[in-house]
């Protein structure tokens, strides 16, 4: 298993389909079903890599991309999605700092 190469937070951007998101969350690996993947991922990015939950600009969803169909947003500008407020407190140099939980 590989370092990640983004974190929760970052603005990234989606070289295939051209949009910028906020990362959520990160999965060390794959871990969608083959039914997902064999219609979702079309690219056929490898299931042993990094994947990243990723709420969509100017969007109401998430999706969810291989790490190297990624990479950092040159466009700091702040991801609008009507959920950042459900894991972001503020937009601080380019990203988003994470609400601290309280189980």
């Amino acid at each position: 298993m590989g370092e990640v190469k983004f974190f929760i937070g970052q603005i990234v951007h989606h070289k295939l389909f051209d949009y910028r998101g906020v990362i959520i969350d990160v999965d060390y690996k794959f871990l969608g079903n083959d039914k997902w993947y064999d219609e979702m991922a079309r690219s056929l990015p490898p299931k042993d890599q990094p994947w990243y939950h990723v709420l969509v600009n100017n969007g109401i969803h998430q999706t969810y991309v291989a790490e190297r169909n990624l990479m950092l947003s040159r466009n700091h500008e702040a991801i609008n999605h009507p959920f950042i407020e459900r894991y972001f407190t503020s937009l601080k140099k380019g990203c988003y700092q994470r609400k601290t939980r309280i189980n």
